[in-house]
C-alpha cells in the first residue's frame, strides 16, 4: 500500500460496514466444537423482545465482546451464544397496550391464538432490530447459533425440565398468596415489583368487643380489606389487652364475629394502638399469621380487582370505590375514630405500572427448601456452589445478595396467567383411573402422572397430548397458564447448547466460562441458572459471574425512555462510531456500583434531537489519535525489509519503549483475567497516547530519516503498531482492523526480535505475550529526558516565549543524570525547538532567565528581553513559600515521636529523604532570588 492509499482521516462508518462483513464472511466468530483448542463460552443475557437495546445493554455486550475477542486471540475456541428472550409478561403487556390504543380491543376480544400471532409478529420485528444493534456495536457472536427462548430447541429443554421436576416431586400446585397484577390478571414475582412513596392516610376503626362495653381501636392504611378480616391480633405481653385474648370482636358492617388472638411476631405493642387487623387473604404478613394461628382465609377480590360476592353490598366494585363507600358507612355507623395523613410505600407491577394486590391464587411452585429426610434442597445446593468456589462472583460483595436471597428458601411461583410463553405442560383428567392412564401411555417415558389434590389426575408430558388421548368418556384439559419467563431463561446456558441431547456443543462448551450481567437479576436469573444447571446436568452453568455497574445519568438517576434521559447506543455509533462507544463504556466499567454519564441533548443536521454525552468524545478522540499516529508510522514504512532485531543493541529509546510495551502486555492481560476492564482500557490509552504517540514517535523520527538507521527503526515501529493493534482490538475492533489491513501491504511480516508473517486479520491474530523484557537503565534515562523536556516546555509556556524564538537552555546536573542527559541531547534540543543545549554551569548566571529547580538538576532558560523581571522574582518567591510550607509539614511529622517510633523504618526514611530534597530546592531558589536583585 502506498502513502496515497492511506486515508488521511479515519472513517468509523466505512470501517464498521467493511470489516464486520469481512469477519462474518470469513467465519471469524463461528465456534467449532470439534476443535482441540481449549473452550471458552459466554451465553448472552438474552435481551427481551420488547424494544430496542439501551446503553446498559451496550455496556454489558461490550464487556462480553472484550472477553470473547481477547480469549479468541489467546487461542481458545470461543463461542459467544446470541439470542433473545420472549419476556412473557413484558411483551404481552406492550402488545396488549398497543392493541387497546390502536383498536380499542382487549386480548379477550381477539382470543388466545390471535393474540399470540400478534406477539410473534412483534417478536420478529424487534428481534431483527436487536440483533442488528448488536452487529452495529461489533459484537462477535456466533450468529449461526442464534437462539430464542420459545424456539424448538429451548422449548424441548423446558418440557424435559418440567417433566423431570414433576417426577422428582419438586413441582406442586397450591393456593398461595401471590402478588397480583389486576390489569394483566397474572401473578408477578417479588423482584418484578417496584415501590413508590404515596401520600395516603391511616384510618382508626373501632372494633367492639362482643358482649362488653370495651372496644379495640385498629389502625389501617387499607380499610377496604377489613371485609376479609378473620382476627384481630395483640401482643401476648401487652397488659392493655391480655384479658381480652380469646374473646371475640364484632367486625363492623359485616355481622361477623372474629377472635382476638395473641401474635408476638405480627404485633409490635409499642407501635400505634397495639391492635392489628388480620386479613390472611390480602396481606403477606397476615397470611403467615393466619397459618400460624389456623385462621380461615376470605378471598375478597376477583382476578380483575373487583370485589367478590363474599363482600356483600360492596361486590362488583373496585378497591377505590369500596374504600370510599366503606369509609362513609363506617363514619355513619360511628365506627370511624380518626383519620391521620400517612406516607406509605406502595408496590407496583413493573410491567403494567399498576398497584399490586396481594391475593390468593392457584399457582404452580417449585420447592426450594429441603424435603423431609432429603439431602440439601435446590436453594442450599445453589448456595453451596458459590461458597465452595465452584462459581465465583465478581466483585465479591455481590455474592452476599445471592446468598441472602437463596437463604430464605422461598418456593418459586412458576406459573403466570398469560397467553404468551411456554404453556404449562400439565393436563388434568377428572374421570379417568390409573389403569386408563397406564393403558394409554404404556411404553412412553415422556409421560408421567400423579393424583391431583382435588381429585382426578395430573399428567405431565413432554409432547402435546390431544384431548381424546384417553379414549371415549375421558377428556384431557391442559392447564391454561404459562411458565414464568425466568423458567426458560434459567435453562439458557445448557438449553442453547442443545440439552437434553448430548450435542458436540454441550460436550465442548458446558459449563460455560463467564456470565456478565447486572446486579438486579442476581436473584431472578443467576441463582436460578445455578439451580437448573446442577439439576439437569450435574454441574454449575458457569465458572465466573461478573456484575457490571448500572448506568445512570449525571444526577444519579437511572436512565429510561420515560424519564427522557435515556441514551440510544445506535445514536452514539452514528455520531461517534462503535469504537468510541465501546471505549467509553469499557473505561467506565469500574468496580463501583454505578456508572454516571452526564446526558445532554444534541440537535443533528437533519433536525432530529437526541441524547448524548461528551464522554463519548474521549473515545472518538482516542480512535482518531491512534489512527493518525498509525498512519504516520505507515508513511514511514516505505521500503520496509524484514530482518533480525538485536534488542540488546538497540538505542536507548527503543529499549525503553519495548520494556514499557512488555509491562503493558503483562498488566493488561492480568487486568482482563481479573475483570478490571476500566484499568485495562486506561492503561492501554496511557501507553498508546503518551508513551508511544507523544514520545516514542518523536524519538524515532530522526532515525527514520537516516538510511543507515531506518531499517531497524522501521522494524521496531511496525512491531509497536502491530502489538498495539492486538492489545486494543478487543476494546476497539474496527479501527484496529482498519490499521491492520492497511499495514498488510507495507509490512507483511512483523515482530521483534524476528519478523513473522502477520495473520490475515487482527480479529484472529495471536494475543501478545510478555517476554520479560526489562531495562532499568533505559527507563531511567528516558525518564530524565522526559522530565527535562517537559520542564523546558513548561518554562516556555509559562513565560509566553514565541515558538520561533531562539533559545539555548542550560541544564546543570551531575553524575549519571548528566551523562543520561548528554546522551539524549539531540532529543532535548529537537523536542524543545532549542538552538542549543548546554550542560555546563554558566560562569555567570544570566540576569534574565526562567528557572526550574528539580530534584536532581536545574533548568535555566535564558530569556533576555523576553520576560518581566519583577514577575519572575514574584514567581520565585511563591515557589519558595510553597517549598517552605511542604517542609514545615514534614518537619512536624518527623518531630513527632509517636510517628518516628511507630511508623515502618522505610516510611520514616522516605520522609527524611523528601525533606532533604526540598531543602536543596529551597537553597537553589533562594540563590535565584538573590541573583535576581
Amino acid at each position: 500500500m502506498s502513502q496515497t492509499e492511506i486515508p488521511k482521516q479515519y472513517d468509523p462508518k466505512a470501517a464498521q460496514d467493511r470489516w464486520y462483513a469481512y469477519w462474518v464472511e470469513r467465519g471469524s466468530f463461528h465456534a467449532d466444537p470439534a476443535s482441540d483448542r481449549p473452550p471458552y463460552c459466554i451465553v448472552i443475557p438474552p435481551p427481551n423482545v420488547t424494544g430496542a437495546l439501551h446503553l446498559g445493554h451496550a455496556l454489558n455486550n461490550t464487556i462480553q465482546d472484550i472477553l470473547i475477542r481477547w480469549r479468541r486471540m489467546q487461542g481458545h475456541e470461543c463461542l459467544w451464544m446470541p439470542g433473545t428472550d420472549h419476556a412473557g409478561i413484558a411483551t404481552q403487556a406492550i402488545v396488549e397496550k398497543r392493541l387497546f390504543e390502536e383498536e380499542k380491543k382487549t386480548r379477550h376480544d381477539l382470543g388466545r391464538q390471535a393474540l399470540v400471532d400478534r406477539i410473534w409478529a412483534w417478536k420478529d420485528e424487534y428481534e431483527r432490530r436487536i440483533l442488528g444493534q448488536l452487529r452495529l456495536m461489533g459484537c462477535s457472536c456466533d450468529w449461526d447459533r442464534t437462539r430464542f427462548t420459545l424456539d424448538e430447541v429451548c422449548s424441548r429443554a423446558v418440557r424435559r425440565t418440567f417433566a423431570r421436576l414433576f417426577r422428582a416431586g419438586k413441582i406442586y400446585r397450591g393456593k398461595r398468596l401471590v402478588n397480583w397484577d389486576t390489569q394483566l390478571r397474572t401473578a408477578v414475582a417479588d423482584d418484578e415489583i417496584y415501590y413508590e412513596e404515596v401520600q395516603g392516610h391511616i384510618w382508626t376503626v373501632r372494633y367492639p368487643v362482643s358482649g362488653t362495653d370495651e372496644a379495640l381501636h385498629v389502625a389501617t392504611t387499607r380499610p377496604e380489606t377489613m371485609l376479609g378480616d378473620t382476627a384481630v391480633a395483640v401482643h401476648p405481653d401487652d397488659p392493655r389487652y391480655k384479658h381480652l385474648i380469646g374473646k371475640l370482636v364484632d367486625l363492623p358492617l359485616t355481622g361477623r364475629q372474629i377472635p382476638i388472638i395473641a401474635d408476638g411476631v405480627l404485633v409490635d405493642m409499642a407501635f400505634g394502638t397495639g391492635c392489628v387487623k388480620v386479613t390472611p387473604g390480602h396481606d403477606p404478613n397476615d397470611y403467615l399469621c393466619g397459618q400460624r394461628n389456623s385462621l380461615p382465609t376470605i378471598d375478597l377480590m376477583e382476578p380483575d380487582g373487583t370485589f367478590a360476592p363474599v363482600a356483600g353490598a360492596y361486590a362488583g366494585l373496585n378497591a377505590r370505590a369500596v374504600r370510599k363507600r366503606l369509609l362513609a358507612d363506617l363514619e355513619a355507623g360511628g365506627f370511624l375514630e380518626r383519620v391521620d395523613p400517612h406516607t406509605l410505600r406502595q408496590g407496583h407491577s413493573d410491567r403494567s405500572k399498576t398497584p399490586i394486590e396481594p391475593i390468593r391464587s392457584d399457582q404452580w411452585f417449585i420447592r426450594m427448601g429441603e424435603d423431609q429426610g432429603e439431602s440439601p434442597g435446590f436453594a442450599q445446593q445453589a448456595m453451596d456452589a458459590v461458597t465452595s468456589g465452584r462459581v465465583k462472583i465478581h466483585p465479591e460483595r455481590y455474592a452476599r445478595s445471592y446468598l441472602d436471597w437463596l437463604g430464605e428458601k422461598r418456593d418459586w411461583c412458576i406459573s403466570r396467567q398469560l397467553w404468551w410463553g411456554h404453556r404449562i405442560p400439565i393436563w388434568s383428567c377428572a374421570t379417568c383411573s390409573e389403569e386408563d392412564l397406564e393403558r394409554a401411555f404404556a411404553g412412553r417415558d415422556d409421560v408421567c402422572w400423579r393424583p391431583a389434590e382435588a381429585g382426578g389426575w395430573l399428567i405431565s408430558s413432554e409432547a402435546d397430548l390431544p384431548a381424546e388421548a384417553l379414549g371415549e368418556g375421558h377428556t384431557l384439559v391442559q392447564d391454561p397458564d404459562v411458565l414464568d419467563t425466568w423458567f426458560s431463561s434459567a435453562l439458557w446456558p445448557h438449553s442453547t447448547l442443545g440439552w437434553p441431547d448430548e450435542t458436540p456443543e454441550l460436550r465442548k462448551f458446558y459449563p460455560t466460562s463467564v456470565l456478565s450481567t447486572a446486579r438486579d437479576i442476581i436473584t431472578l436469573w443467576v441463582a436460578r441458572m445455578v439451580i437448573f444447571g446442577q439439576f439437569n446436568t450435574g454441574d454449575v452453568p458457569f465458572r465466573d459471574v461478573y456484575i457490571h455497574p448500572v448506568i445512570q445519568d449525571g444526577k444519579g438517576r437511572r436512565m429510561s425512555k420515560s424519564a427522557g434521559n435515556g441514551v440510544d447506543p445506535v445514536d452514539i455509533v452514528e455520531i461517534y462510531g462503535a469504537d468510541a462507544l465501546r471505549y467509553t463504556l469499557a473505561l467506565g466499567a469500574t468496580e463501583t456500583q454505578d456508572l454516571r454519564i452526564p446526558v445532554e441533548e444534541l440537535k443533528l443536521p437533519d433536525g432530529r434531537r437526541i441524547n448524548t454525552s461528551e464522554r463519548f468524545e474521549q473515545g472518538r478522540n482516542f480512535a482518531n489519535k491512534f489512527w493518525n499516529v498509525a498512519r504516520l508510522a505507515m508513511m514511514n514504512l516505505e521500503g520496509f525489509e524484514p530482518g533480525p532485531v538485536h534488542v540488546e543493541e538497540l538505542p536507548t529509546e527503543d529499549r525503553w519503549i519495548l520494556a514499557g510495551l512488555d509491562a503493558t502486555i503483562a498488566e493488561t492481560t492480568a487486568d482482563l483475567e481479573a475483570f478490571r476492564f476500566s484499568e485495562a482500557t486506561r492503561r492501554l490509552r496511557e501507553f498508546t497516547w503518551s508513551e508511544f504517540c507523544d514520545w516514542y514517535v518523536e524519538f524515532a523520527k530522526s532515525r527514520l530519516r537516516d538510511p543507515e538507521t531506518r531499517p531497524v527503526a522501521q522494524r521496531v515501529l511496525a512491531h509497536l503498531v502491530d502489538v498495539l493493534c492486538r492489545l486494543l482490538h478487543p476494546i476497539m475492533p474496527f479501527v484496529t482492523e482498519q490499521i491492520w489491513q492497511s499495514m498488510a501491504g507495507l509490512a507483511p511480516a512483523r515482530g521483534v526480535p524476528e519478523q513473522r508473517p502477520a495473520e490475515e486479520s487482527v480479529c484472529t491474530a495471536a494475543w501478545p505475550r510478555p517476554l520479560g523484557w526489562t531495562d532499568a537503565e533505559a527507563l531511567a534515562t528516558v525518564a530524565q529526558w522526559q522530565e527535562k523536556i517537559q520542564a523546558i516546555r513548561y518554562l516556555k509556556a509559562e513565560r509566553n516565549v514565541p515558538k520561533d524564538a531562539k533559545i539555548a537552555p542550560i541544564i546543570t546536573a551531575e553524575g549519571p543524570v548528566r551523562e543520561r542527559l548528554i546522551q539524549g541531547q539531540a532529543f532535548l534540543r529537537g523536542m524543545t525547538n532549542a538552538e542549543s543545549i548546554s550542560f555546563d554551569p554558566p560562569a555567570v548566571r544570566p540576569k534574565e532567565a526562567a528557572v526550574a529547580v528539580l530534584a536532581d538538576a536545574e533548568v535555566i532558560l535564558p530569556l533576555e528581553g523576553l520576560i518581566d523581571k519583577e514577575a519572575e522574582k514574584a514567581k520565585l518567591k511563591k515557589n519558595l513559600a510553597d517549598l517552605e510550607k511542604q517542609m514545615g509539614g514534614l518537619r512536624a511529622k518527623l518531630g513527632n515521636e509517636a510517628f518516628v517510633s511507630r511508623a515502618p523504618a522505610d516510611v520514616v526514611e522516605a520522609q527524611r529523604a523528601k525533606l532533604a530534597e526540598l531543602e536543596a530546592q529551597q537553597a537553589a531558589v533562594k540563590a535565584l532570588i538573590a541573583g535576581a536583585g
